[in-house]
């Protein structure tokens, strides 16, 4: 089984990923870090030389690839992956995969990013006021892919071990 995080930036994938595949017992993967590990040079680059369009295509490739060629992985996806190309409609029909959605409220969310705001392209120019208006847009572009996952767990108030055990649990 291929578990594969979504949710917005800064929800917690890499974090929550990382435990959760440790007590699975299998391997962890971070997209953005397999793209930069890849394209040898990092995701903000990316974005700045060649467009986020450019990047969307990387990320889609990635995805697929990862994915047709692993048998269990926990999988770490940025936020905008399966908003882009026909990510989520592949990871969706993959017989071996299994989508989780982090739900994660718009405050956190801004707290956050604001912390983060210079390794995130999207943001690293917006004003700290800005973000949670940005976020929300971004939010409400992207449900309707995150809600295609085929689980989704709210976020507020649990700490990453509990995260994990509530995935674990729905995976069982």
């Amino acid at each position: 089984m291929i578990v594969v995080l979504l949710g917005y930036m800064g929800s917690g994938k890499s974090t929550v990923g990382q435990l959760l595949a440790e007590n699975l017992g299998i391997n962890f993967l971070d997209l953005d870090d397999y793209i930069e590990q890849n394209q040898k040079t990092t995701i903000s680059e990316i974005f700045n030389s060649k467009g986020e369009i450019y990047f969307r295509t990387l990320e889609s490739e990635a995805v697929k690839q990862i994915c047709n060629q692993s048998d269990s992985l926990v999988l770490a996806l940025g936020g905008g992956t399966p908003c882009y190309a026909d990510t989520m409609q592949f990871l969706v029909n993959h017989p071996n995969v299994v989508t989780i959605t982090l739900n994660v409220p718009i405050k956190n969310l801004s707290q956050r990013l604001i912390n983060e705001k210079a390794k995130r392209p999207l943001i690293a120019n917006l004003k700290d006021d800005d973000i949670p208006e940005f976020i929300a847009k971004h939010l409400f572009e992207r449900s309707s892919y995150y809600n295609q996952a085929e689980i989704g767990i709210k976020t507020d108030a649990l700490s990453v071990e509990d995260i994990v055990a509530k995935i674990t649990l729905k995976l069982l």
